[in-house]
């Protein structure tokens, strides 16, 4: 095990390299960066579809990013493949589509477990919202889960997606996350814990803790206030990276 001065100065060493956008452009973060691209009017920065005469605003970037994370689990190609079919059902106007009501909703797969049915419960609940809300950044990560994901209230769970899309939301370096909800400070954030970031911080030693809850994601996001003051998430993407960057550098030490 590496001692904790040479585990932050990897830390920050890597999450420098990886912060980095052409690493990102077949990511989940892509569908909410495509619809930032033509709010700025960016649109040649992505090769997805723009539905012409249709003005993007921020709850389109919104409703990208709560479906992106939603499906943001398993094989990367996998999730950018059925992200692309949400956002082809919804005809690359996610604001209009939920505001219209008419959602597609049945039993068949849309990624893995997630049916259609589950997308048109959260189009719904999204729908709910927008009617008497300008911008989900109100909400806490507790509310977004019961509120909008539909999901019960639970204190201990990790609830990673949602914090995923609050770091795409509220991280603004202006590299890769999008920066767009002003009134949330980085340094507020808490990790996005999944059983891969876990096994990292497991195997460096920033966690003992076997459950990937809450508190888990608390005490490495802890760790990793240390080696970014103001800007814990930042080191997602070296957590992320990890074990792979041991491994070219071990490569290129033999």
């Amino acid at each position: 095990m590496e001692n904790r001065r040479e585990i932050i100065g990897n830390i920050r060493k890597i999450a420098s390299e990886c912060n980095d956008p052409s690493l990102f452009v077949e990511d989940p973060i892509a569908f909410p960066r495509h619809f930032l691209n033509l709010i700025e009017g960016n649109s040649s920065n992505d090769s997805y579809p723009i539905a012409q005469g249709y003005k993007v605003t921020l709850k389109d970037v919104e409703i990208a990013a709560v479906i992106a994370a939603h499906l943001a689990w398993g094989r990367r190609n996998m999730i950018v493949r059925d992200i692309g079919r949400a956002m082809d059902e919804m005809g690359w106007r996610p604001y209009r589509y939920v505001m219209e009501g008419k959602y597609r909703n049945g039993t068949e797969s849309l990624h893995r477990t997630v049916r259609w049915s589950e997308f048109a419960m959260i189009c719904t609940n999204l729908k709910i919202f927008y009617n008497c809300n300008e911008s989900l950044e109100t909400l806490s990560p507790e509310r977004m889960r019961v509120e909008i994901y539909g999901q019960k209230e639970d204190r201990n769970c990790a609830n990673k997606k949602i914090h995923m899309l609050r770091r795409w939301m509220v991280r603004r370096d202006g590299i890769v996350d999008l920066g767009l909800w002003k009134t949330i400070s980085p340094k507020d954030l808490i990790i996005p814990l999944d059983v891969h970031v876990h096994q990292t911080a497991l195997a460096l030693g920033i966690t003992e803790r076997k459950s990937t809850d809450i508190r888990t994601a608390l005490e490495i996001t802890a760790f990793l206030k240390e080696c970014f003051p103001e800007d814990p998430c930042l080191g997602d993407f070296a957590l992320f990276a990890y074990p792979v960057a041991e491994q070219m550098k071990n490569r290129k030490k033999k």
